[in-house]
């Protein structure tokens, strides 16, 4: 006896979701500190919820107006506002540290949250804060963002060649030894292969997509995405319209799906997932009044792929998979499988 293909409604309701990047916690953190809570749970959850979002990494980015003086202030803010939303929706997250916490939480029928650094500004070149930042439970780091940093340089200054610093090199252990997974995303190019060189361990790009498909220095290269998944890693496409096509007549669900196709040809089904990093709401709601809009890479964060300018957009992408084609593990893998997956054996395990 045959069993029915699944409905995409039916495959996402009952697959881990997995989103490894929004910038919600830059809104949390624009609130006052009494409303962190309460916003997280009448903004945001439901469009959790909507989307079925299963594990929900949240990065820790720091705008140009803390930087460089208030960084370290303003990262530890962020993330006592993580601790102050999980504490305060605990009926429906989780803090998670390590793959058993994410377990537990999904096993409760609550969602899993994951810090996450964008960069470390506020570590600078101090490698030993990583570990005082791991005790407030950051899981993941990146070292660079589209500048340069005391560890490494960012996408933006690959016509400098430039691999980790001598502290970037010290990082890059130290987070292997203490259990911080390393975010290859947003690293110079000549950084993505010297970090891959270092690591003995999995590495993740949280939001990444196919360069292949749109040349920018914000896309990896096959040979990065071949390595990433020889490592064992993920590499979750990125769903910022202008990073998947140049003209905006282009900027479509079926554009994402064939970076998701392109990366899958490239690494294997199972070394891909989705980092959507759903900038629209987050920079209107952030941006002051004078500004129509906020500017990324010198793109205006209004562009976006219709339907999918929030998590509540996510069943689209299962939807799209499937008329294409793909298998249903395959797709369960994509949406969250894959980084539940890499989270449950190695999110915060230290070497031994």
């Amino acid at each position: 006896m045959t069993t029915a293909p699944s409905t995409a409604a039916e495959l996402h309701r009952r697959s881990v979701v997995a989103d490894t990047h929004n910038d919600l916690l830059i809104a949390v953190t624009a609130r006052p500190v009494d409303q962190w809570a309460v916003f997280f749970r009448e903004r945001w959850l439901p469009q959790l919820h909507d989307g079925g979002v299963d594990i929900q990494v949240l990065p820790v980015f720091i705008d140009d107006e803390y930087r460089p003086e208030g960084s370290l202030r303003q990262t530890l803010r962020m993330i006592e506002a993580a601790h102050r939303l999980a504490e305060g929706n605990a009926d429906a997250v989780r803090l998670c540290g390590d793959g058993a916490e994410v377990d537990a939480a999904l096993d409760d029928g609550r969602i899993a949250l994951v810090l996450a650094l964008e960069s470390a500004p506020g570590v600078g070149d101090d490698v030993e804060l990583l570990e005082t930042l791991h005790r407030l439970g950051v899981r993941i780091a990146s070292l660079a963002h589209f500048g340069r940093t005391p560890l490494a340089d960012g996408s933006g200054e690959d016509a400098a060649g430039s691999r980790l610093t001598r502290a970037g090199v010290e990082a890059v252990a130290e987070m292997e030894r203490i259990g911080m997974m390393f975010d290859i995303s947003h690293l110079g190019a000549a950084g993505v292969d010297h970090v891959l060189e270092l690591s003995t361990k999995p590495v993740i790009a949280t939001h990444s997509s196919a360069r292949a498909l749109r040349d920018h220095h914000r896309n990896l290269t096959d040979d990065q995405v071949k390595a990433t998944a020889a490592n064992g890693g993920v590499v979750c496409v990125n769903f910022f319209a202008p990073f998947l096509h140049e003209d905006e007549d282009g900027y479509t669900v079926d554009r994402l799906v064939d970076h998701i196709e392109h990366l899958a040809s490239v690494a294997g089904a199972a070394h891909v997932g989705l980092g959507p990093d759903f900038v629209q709401e987050v920079m209107a709601d952030t941006t002051r009044p004078c500004c129509a809009h906020a500017i990324i890479e010198g793109f205006r964060t209004d562009q976006f792929l219709p339907g999918l300018e929030g998590p509540a957009g996510l069943p689209l992408v299962t939807e799209a998979l499937l008329r294409r084609g793909w298998a249903e593990p395959d797709v369960a893998g994509v949406i969250g499988g894959n980084v539940h997956r890499l989270f449950r054996a190695g999110l915060g395990r230290p070497s031994s």
